[in-house]
């Protein structure tokens, strides 16, 4: 079960949302980088990164940040947030991230995803971010009126190499990961699925890792990090456990 400490960036600094809501945001005084290097000092081989300011613009806003991240750290990135063209793609591979997580523009142009899967082999995840079981696009502020599996099961084919999968209604609340909606999108979904949204102890990291044989690869830590609820001297035991 890999472990995915969450770093979202806002002006250049460490912020978190609640369920997405730019007017709802609490700011940190650690810089992307420091964090960066707290994970990675604690043994996290993993990195979650929103660029939030690439959300709003569409363009790769915060590619410095992401670049010294991978050049001064060891460790494998998975970045998102208004990536909406081949060329924000090919930036990111250029610098040296994991994978690119493709959300909005997956979801309004599915030939986007399926060309972005074929010129970027086993680079691309898929983001699907739901409330109440219909997917969100355009930063969560619009309803797709797609229902997440049956869009699932359309564009299960094309090659995606991870699929990350938030409840917005959990995400930052702290109240648990939707543990029960995830398995069912893992059961749907032809590549491994990362739990995203909610994360509230260390108990749901350890529920997470029961669900290891159930085509779910990974979970997202957020908030609950920057608040303390979890230690990450605690997450860490749960990387060899």
């Amino acid at each position: 079960m890999k472990i995915f400490p969450a770093i979202d960036i806002k002006d250049k600094k460490c912020v978190r949302l609640v369920k997405g809501d730019f007017d709802n945001k609490t700011e940190y005084k650690m810089s992307p980088v420091d964090q960066a290097g707290k994970y990675k000092d604690h043994g996290f081989k993993n990195l979650h990164i929103v660029d939030l300011d690439g959300a709003l613009t569409g363009e790769t806003v915060n590619l410095d940040i992401i670049e010294k991240i991978v050049s001064k750290f060891n460790i494998k990135i998975e970045i998102g947030g208004g990536v909406r063209s081949f060329e924000s793609i090919q930036r990111y591979a250029d610098v040296g991230v994991e994978k690119v997580i493709l959300g909005s523009a997956a979801i309004k142009d599915r030939n986007f995803l399926k060309e972005a899967c074929e010129k970027f082999p086993s680079k691309i995840a898929l983001g699907l971010d739901a409330k109440d079981g219909y997917l969100s696009v355009s930063g969560w502020k619009e309803n797709s009126n797609k229902l997440t599996l049956d869009y699932l099961r359309e564009v299960n084919e094309y090659g995606a190499s991870r699929l990350i999968y938030t409840d917005i209604n959990r995400d930052g609340m702290k109240q648990s990961p939707n543990f029960e909606e995830t398995i069912k999108v893992a059961r749907t979904s032809n590549c491994p699925v990362i739990i995203s949204g909610g994360v509230s102890s260390i108990d749901d990291i350890k529920k997470a890792k029961e669900l290891n044989n159930q085509n779910i690869e990974g979970i997202i830590v957020g908030k609950a990090i920057y608040d303390g609820d979890i230690k990450l001297d605690e997450l860490a035991k749960e990387l060899d456990a």
